[in-house]
């Protein structure tokens, strides 16, 4: 079956994925305590990058992997989402693709850590 939305092309398709976007932002802030704090997180370091005397290759590091959180944890959000409308019942299957997404989570937070304190040092 073909999606309604491939058929778009163009402007259109480009501001209809766009607002998809906005969306999405909209229900992981909303719903998602997680990405609320990584949030806030980013906008105490984003800036903080900024005001270090790292040079611009190393400001782009750090303002890089604290964006990796952000978008591992949306991806992980995603997984819990679709793996809880899958099934609410208990299912080694389910645990799985839920812990591994919490892994890389924090994996990438454990990337901004090492990240910033090599780039400070």
């Amino acid at each position: 079956m073909n999606s309604p939305y491939k058929g778009k092309t163009g402007l259109k398709r480009a501001w209809n994925a766009l607002l998809y976007s906005m969306a999405g932002l909209r229900a992981a802030s909303e719903l998602e305590d997680a990405f609320r704090m990584e949030l806030l997180l980013s906008v105490i370091l984003i800036p903080s990058a900024f005001f270090t005397s790292a040079g611009g290759t190393g400001k782009a590091l750090m303002v890089a992997s604290v964006f990796l959180v952000l978008i591992v944890e949306l991806l992980n959000s995603a997984i819990e989402a679709a793996v809880d409308h899958t099934s609410l019942d208990e299912n080694p299957f389910a645990k799985r693709a839920k812990d591994i997404g919490s892994a890389a989570v924090l994996i990438s937070l454990i990337n901004v850590c090492a990240v910033w304190v090599l780039v400070l040092l």
